[in-house]
């Protein structure tokens, strides 16, 4: 998936909401594979991602946001991944021998926030730790609909995040509840966008965005995934 093989990897996941910054400290063996969700083939919930935990990378995460005006950072030292971490990872890295820690999003905070926590986290990329924001592009399930055609609310917004990302318009992201297009339909909830801003902030305001994978599903679901990097 990526030209070096990251020490550690940190996912920020939309399934995973607390009132403060929480990452989870596993150390006595494999994390267990969270089934949060609900109504799939009886096959989902035997699928093991039996990844170690990375407390170490964990202390660090806590370490860099309390430095950066963070005052309160908790450890879960119980929680294993939850499907918005063991999904992609499974594909990216299925031997699961890579260790893994999950920080929690705060959804009664804005998307500044979040881009503050990954500005916070943008030391790690330098110590050999992959950054994943684990959400969706859009992510609306009551507009999902069983057709190939792309619903334009749906349209409309993606491609307006993905100009915003490639010119490197950030603050717009930052703001895009008054500056998208149909932000509050593509995302009634914010829980599922805000791992972009973590990730984009960790990326830096020097980063460059890159399309790295589009595609759709149920006519408003877009699984645009994008990759930062900053120039050498």
């Amino acid at each position: 998936m990526f030209a070096t093989r990251p020490s550690s990897i940190l996912v920020i996941s939309g399934h995973w909401e607390t009132s403060y910054p929480t990452v989870n400290v596993i150390s006595d063996g494999p994390s267990d594979t969270i089934y949060d969700f609900y109504g799939f083939p009886k096959s989902m919930y035997q699928l093991k991602y039996p990844a170690p935990g990375a407390p170490k990378l964990a202390k660090r995460v806590k370490e860099l946001l309390m430095s950066s005006g963070f005052k309160r950072v908790d450890e879960d030292k119980k929680r294993g991944l939850d499907h918005g971490a063991w999904v992609p990872l499974m594909l990216m890295y299925p031997e699961a021998d890579i260790p893994v820690c999950q920080l929690s999003v705060q959804t009664d905070k804005d998307a500044t926030y979040h881009y503050n926590m990954g500005k916070a986290l943008a030391p790690l990329k330098e110590e050999g730790v992959l950054i994943v924001g684990s959400g969706a592009t859009t992510h609306n399930l009551r507009m999902l609909r069983d057709t190939t055609s792309v619903q334009p609310w749906a349209q409309e917004f993606d491609s307006w995040l993905k100009e915003a990302l490639i010119d490197g318009r950030y603050e717009d992201v930052n703001k895009y509840k008054e500056k998208a297009p149909h932000a509050t339909v593509a995302h009634p909830y914010p829980d599922h966008f805000y791992p972009l801003h973590v990730a984009m902030g960790a990326g830096g305001a020097n980063s460059k965005a890159q399309l790295i994978h589009h595609s759709w599903g149920l006519s408003s679901l877009s699984y645009a995934s994008y990759k930062f990097t900053v120039p050498s």
